[in-house]
């Protein structure tokens, strides 16, 4: 599988919930990976509702986002973001700059909260770095 997300953003936002801990480039590329699942997934739930609709443009309203914030506050870039939600909906749709801006929010969220469990597994076992075991071990115990 081919990461449309860039390792950088990511463990930025690792490091940010890490603390003191040290994390493994191996660790950024897993959650990368994972991120990039959970966003396609969302847009292909997006995608459906849009089509209940009507619409063959999916809008933050498809991901289920009342709000969306400014996407300078985002460290996820927007567009490799528009690319993972266009990996598996069919390209008749079409994804709005907000709707790119919620599901960035959307993921960042979720990969803080993988972070965060991910640098309590490491602080578990003993060790300083955050490995790509610790986002495995997360999503083992969690999904």
């Amino acid at each position: 599988m081919n990461v449309e997300l860039p390792f950088a953003p990511v463990d930025t936002i690792i490091r940010r919930n890490a603390g003191e801990l040290r994390v493994s480039a191996d660790a950024s590329a897993e959650l990368a990976k994972r991120i990039q699942e959970r966003g396609s997934e969302l847009a292909t739930e997006a995608a459906e509702r849009a089509n209940a609709d009507g619409r063959k443009t999916l809008m933050a309203q498809d991901f289920e986002v009342e709000t969306v914030v400014d996407k300078d506050d985002l460290e996820l870039p927007v567009a490799p973001v528009d690319r993972i939600a266009r990996l598996e909906i069919d390209t008749r749709y079409r994804v709005s700059m907000d709707a790119r801006i919620a599901l960035a929010d959307i993921l960042e969220d979720y990969a803080d909260n993988v972070a965060q469990a991910a640098a309590v597994l490491a602080r578990h076992a003993d060790r300083r770095t955050i490995t790509d075991d610790d986002i495995e071990t997360y999503f083992s115990l969690f999904e």
